[in-house]
């Protein structure tokens, strides 16, 4: 039992970082692997809560009863500190110096793991993450983790140290064969448990499939609870060895699966076919329209909400596409037509008929999408007017050398905007505090 919950999770550390340096942690397929990776984790938390209560005594049903009010009790405590408290707290006290956040933070979360690991009973791994669950709830929770990433990758790196240390060379060739098999699980067996799933919630088969790819490693979590069995007195050296060497395999393979998945796709996607539904929940609301010179737009979000409104109002025919399930819904809702997915798909972009579109307008400044929506206008016969967005100048020249018509750097049009005010209106300072109303009131009303 111990050894298949342990092949069970997936590391979100491993995942979060590969997605960030991919550019994908917010495309659809990076927002689905998150999302399941920390219901996993917080799964495993209940799971270590129960075994740390147990503290290597017998499993009663009235001591199991006794750690689940305990563990209610707990996360109720930390939720209402998250929400009532600790804001005011760091807002009254901490946010005045980036230090004092950083000090704060870590304050925060030693004394509840201290709390947690000590007179509660559970461990600190618990305490540590439920005190990071408290942190995410901050306006400054992105700041905290800034601060605080060399610190946590210099303890990341020593827990993996510390798990090196404990796989003795003198057991690897006991342990060699179990552990290649149940690597072999986790490399193939969960990604296609995960394809099977996502193709029954009717995702299209790219998505199903780089979603499928994050699970193909174990977690660090599966130590944790491998160590914790250890003590318990559940399972031997022997076990946690397998579960050790099956994380540096997994670890290592799976790197390299993510960083290449789109390439992996593009070799497999004939066969993927097996997993995808006819009608997908991807599919477009399209209203039986043929698309033919229409405006593509990409993101629909602050920019894109705004253009979607004046092409509706000058009654000019478009279809916007967009990761977002949320927009979708809402773009849906108004019968919009809209496409759910990334632009990155080659499938999306032949869904959207970028070949027969008069433009295509991205307003997402992932230079890699705009990059990715470039070539594949470059190899169309009939190439459609590109407008693109970028956040530095760099990417803006990359993009123009690309073939994008015009790319729009917020830093330079701020500029030329504030530059057309000053020719058309003058340095009027009763204009210009007119004009400042009016976008206060548009600001408003697109909230």
């Amino acid at each position: 039992i111990y050894i298949a919950v342990a092949l069970t999770f997936s590391s979100t550390i491993i995942v979060v970082k590969l997605l960030s340096e991919k550019g994908d942690i917010g495309s659809l397929y990076g927002k689905i692997a998150v999302g399941f990776l920390l219901v996993q984790d917080f799964v495993a938390i209940l799971i270590l809560m129960f075994l740390a209560g147990l503290g290597g005594g017998e499993a009663t049903l009235g001591q199991f009863l006794a750690i689940g009010v305990k563990a209610v009790v707990l996360f109720a405590a930390v939720w209402f500190l998250s929400k009532k408290i600790l804001p005011s707290l760091f807002d009254k006290f901490v946010t005045s110096s980036p230090e004092m956040l950083f000090v704060g933070s870590i304050a925060w979360a030693l004394g509840i793991a201290a709390l947690v690991g000590g007179p509660l009973g559970f461990s600190y791994e618990i305490g540590g993450f439920l005190a990071g669950l408290a942190l995410s709830n901050l306006p400054e929770h992105l700041g905290i983790a800034s601060k605080t990433r060399p610190l946590r990758d210099f303890f990341l790196t020593i827990f993996f140290l510390t798990l090196g240390t404990q796989l003795l060379v003198s057991n690897v060739g006991a342990v060699i064969t179990p552990a290649i098999i149940f690597s072999l699980f986790v490399l193939i067996g969960n990604p296609l448990i995960v394809l099977a799933i996502m193709g029954a919630m009717r995702y299209k088969k790219r998505t199903s499939f780089l979603a499928s790819v994050t699970v193909a490693q174990i977690s660090e979590f599966s130590f944790i609870l491998m160590a914790m069995g250890l003590f318990l007195g559940h399972v031997s050296g022997t076990e946690v060895a397998v579960v050790i060497l099956v994380g540096v395999i997994t670890m290592t393979v799976s790197t390299y699966l993510i960083l290449g998945s789109d390439r992996i796709y593009l070799k497999l996607k004939s066969f993927l076919s097996l997993f995808e539904r006819k009608n997908t929940h991807e599919q477009a609301l399209l209203e039986e329209k043929i698309y033919s010179d229409h405006i593509v737009l990409i993101g629909c979000d602050k920019m894109g909400r705004s253009l979607a409104a004046f092409f509706k109002r000058k009654g000019l025919l478009y279809l916007v596409v967009d990761y977002n399930p949320k927009v979708f819904a809402n773009l849906s809702a108004e019968r919009i037509p809209v496409l759910l997915g990334d632009v990155d798909d080659p499938e999306i972009k032949e869904l959207a008929r970028m070949d027969k579109a008069r433009m295509v307008i991205s307003t997402i400044s992932n230079p890699k999408d705009n990059l990715s929506v470039l070539e594949y206008i470059r190899n169309l016969s009939r190439k459609p007017m590109v407008i693109t967005k970028a956040e530095t100048k760099q990417d803006a020249l990359r993009q123009y050398e690309a073939g994008a018509s015009f790319v729009l750097l917020p830093e330079v049009i701020a500029g030329e905007y504030l530059r057309h005010i000053f020719v058309s209106h003058g340095v009027s300072e009763e204009k210009i505090r007119k004009m400042g109303k009016g976008h206060f009131n548009r600001l408003i009303a697109s909230k």
